[in-house]
């Protein structure tokens, strides 16, 4: 079946508490957490692209080099091309600094195979400052405040300024990350449009059987 996007609507966005009417959100598919990999297919992309960096190495680490493949590939046949040409995609950055030995770039490779053979606009405008937790791990998890004082605009990567920016993650949760990454890009470039492509959004606990 070809990959599609869906809009995130009024009746969805009350499943991810920090979106706000004017958020444009688009999603290829249902993530179901605290299920298994054999759950859905969706849950086996996910649960794969989310092993850990210190898998790396190990026999499984094959499957998150194949969900990253996948991932790109699913986004690059559903995004439009017109869109894209006049797009700067921004990932998501890494809960981690890059010198911080959890760094994970699965996000900037899934742009990457969206961008092959194509002139794509891929910047990591949103960086950490420092590193906080993982959210998907952690039992409490980081404030949005928080999140917003640990990252930064990286001012090498701001021009030519933007027509349109699509902030890029892999899982739609509470919508706590991509409301920090547009604050801090929206402090920089405060009219530029900007929307939200993920994989997966998380399927509300209601739907669950």
């Amino acid at each position: 079946m070809p990959a599609r996007l869906s809009k995130i609507d009024e009746l969805t966005r009350l499943d991810h508490t920090f979106l706000e009417a004017g958020d444009e959100c688009f999603y290829l598919g249902d993530y179901t957490s605290r299920r298994g990999f054999a759950f859905s297919e969706m849950n086996n992309l996910i649960n794969n692209l989310r092993k850990p960096m210190d898998r790396r190495g190990r026999p499984e680490w094959r499957y998150k080099e194949s969900a990253i493949v996948t991932c790109g590939r699913m986004l690059r046949e559903a995004l439009n091309e017109e869109w894209l040409a006049a797009a700067t995609l921004v990932p998501i950055p890494s809960s981690k600094t890059r010198d911080d030995a959890g760094y994970d770039d699965r996000l900037p490779r899934i742009l990457r195979e969206v961008s092959q053979g194509r002139q794509i606009d891929i910047r990591e405008l949103a960086v950490m400052t420092r590193s906080v937790q993982q959210s998907h791990l952690a039992e409490e998890r980081v404030s949005i405040g928080e999140l917003i004082e640990s990252m930064s605009v990286a001012e090498a990567f701001t021009q030519p300024e933007p027509r349109t920016i699509g902030i890029v993650d892999d899982v739609l949760t509470t919508g706590r990350h991509f409301k920090a990454v547009q604050t801090v890009i929206r402090r920089r470039f405060p009219v530029v449009p900007i929307v939200g492509v993920f994989v997966a959004r998380r399927a509300a606990e209601s739907t669950l059987p």
